[in-house]
């Protein structure tokens, strides 16, 4: 019992790890989806826009890994709790499927983060299409109106 007791706490170890790196992973994401947005929003005259769109966005994402990490860092807590104590097999079995019910949790979390910063990278590319549409349209504007004061400045004369 304590040789699977033990296999299973090396198992969760590892699973956590892999979660810490995927949040890592998803955290730099987060960070370079950032650079992107500010980097467009100094190029158009929709910055303050984007820098708020930036910054709810860096805001939501951090406070999402930051609660992930919370959740990692307790369930290291409790693994350690479970080795120090040396836990019946008993009651090592049930907190050992009470461990595994949060790392499944987790791990969905996670993958709802990596979804939706997905989504956020095509909202951002749209975003960015949208914008190169409106520079565009708004030269064009531009354009029209020189046209139009020229055209007015002769009738004038």
């Amino acid at each position: 019992d304590r040789d699977t007791d033990k296999k299973r706490i090396e198992e969760l170890l590892e699973e956590n790890m892999v979660l810490e790196i995927a949040q890592k992973q998803s955290m730099n994401e987060s960070a370079h989806l950032g650079w992107e947005l500010e980097q467009l929003s100094k190029s158009t005259d929709l910055a303050d826009t984007r820098k708020s769109f930036v910054f709810e966005l860096n805001e939501c994402a951090s406070s999402r890994i930051l609660k992930l990490e919370k959740d990692n860092q307790s369930l290291q807590n409790t693994i350690q709790e479970l080795r120090d104590a040396s836990l019946t097999s008993r009651e090592s079995s049930l907190k050992f499927v009470e461990l595994e019910k949060e790392n499944q949790q987790l791990s969905k979390k996670i993958e709802k983060l990596q979804n939706q910063i997905e989504k956020e990278k095509q909202s951002n590319q749209d975003l960015e299409t949208l914008s190169e549409e409106l520079i565009k349209d708004k030269e064009q504007l531009q354009v029209i109106m020189e046209t139009l004061k020229a055209d007015k400045d002769r009738q004038v004369q």
